[in-house]
């Protein structure tokens, strides 16, 4: 098993980093699309809509990202004014996308396992439809118009949450907060403990980013932009980032547990599905755009 998951692993970095590598920006976010297409079928299947459905729920989030990709990259290359028109568009996406997640995934974190099946099935599809969309969007947003850089650090943000809370939670999960966990209903092994340790780890990763920007003069990365308001709104929007990276990951959890299964899909040999690699991304990336912009 270990083995079949690094092999995976290897496999996913080195198409990864050779989309980065590209001298356009294009196979990345076609790549991304792809996934955000395959995470799609896989949502349908999630809610209940196999078969045909979950092939047509692929199909238009690629459809729909495609035209989205299209429209913006003719538009933006006509006027100042009428970029400025599609940033104010973006800029309501993000909200809305973190005013779901936040006030959503709080009162479904809050109500448990037994209250998603009751959610009209529509309403449970189009909720994630929404959300991939808004999550490519924002990949989208961030490599043509704010840079590598300020990409691959907000996913840093992510995997740095997830490394440091498995450690920390490994090596002190229960011990300081009396065996209490974080969502016992939902994801027994997390614990309080493991989310205060990614907590850390992004703060650290944060401080190392900026550190390495300031010594090569790189482009602006998610913590220095956030860096350059002080310190009180770096830490607390890290602490925000790193919640919802953990509100994420819970529904997803939340739902496949709804649907009786323990893995979004078998495409990933190892790792399970699309889903379950980027379920902490999915309100991240959004917040983040929202944050930088406010």
């Amino acid at each position: 098993m270990l083995k079949q998951r690094l092999l995976t692993a290897a496999v996913l970095l080195a198409v990864f980093i050779a989309a980065l590598a590209a001298p356009t920006p294009v196979p990345f976010l076609a790549l991304t699309l792809l996934m955000i297409a395959t995470a799609g079928w896989e949502w349908s299947r999630l809610v209940g809509w196999p078969g045909w459905r979950a092939w047509v729920s692929g199909a238009l989030c690629a459809v729909l990202g495609l035209a989205v990709w299209a429209r913006l990259t003719v538009l933006l290359g006509v006027r100042d004014s009428v970029a400025l028109w599609i940033s104010v568009g973006l800029l309501g996406l993000w909200c809305v996308a973190g005013l779901l997640w936040i006030m959503g995934g709080a009162w479904l974190l809050w109500r448990g396992v037994a209250r998603w099946p009751k959610l009209p099935q529509w309403l449970r599809w189009g909720l994630g439809m929404l959300m991939l969309a808004a999550a490519w969007s924002a990949v989208m947003e961030m490599v043509q118009w704010l840079g590598i850089n300020f990409m691959l650090s907000t996913l840093a943000l992510v995997w740095a949450a997830d490394s440091a809370a498995y450690f920390f939670g490994r090596a002190l999960g229960g011990k300081l907060t009396g065996g209490r966990k974080l969502a016992p209903t939902i994801s027994p092994g997390k614990s309080w403990e493991g989310a205060a340790g990614g907590f850390i780890g992004v703060l650290l990763t944060g401080a190392i980013w900026i550190a390495v920007d300031r010594a090569w003069q790189l482009p602006g990365s998610l913590y220095s932009m956030l860096w350059r308001h002080g310190p009180l709104w770096f830490i607390g929007a890290l602490a925000a980032l790193t919640a919802m990276s953990i509100v994420g990951d819970l529904t997803e959890s939340l739902v496949k547990r709804a649907a009786g299964v323990k893995d979004s899909s078998a495409l990933l040999p190892g790792h399970g599905g699309v889903l379950d690699r980027i379920d902490a991304l999915l309100p991240t990336l959004p917040l983040a755009l929202l944050l930088v912009s406010l």
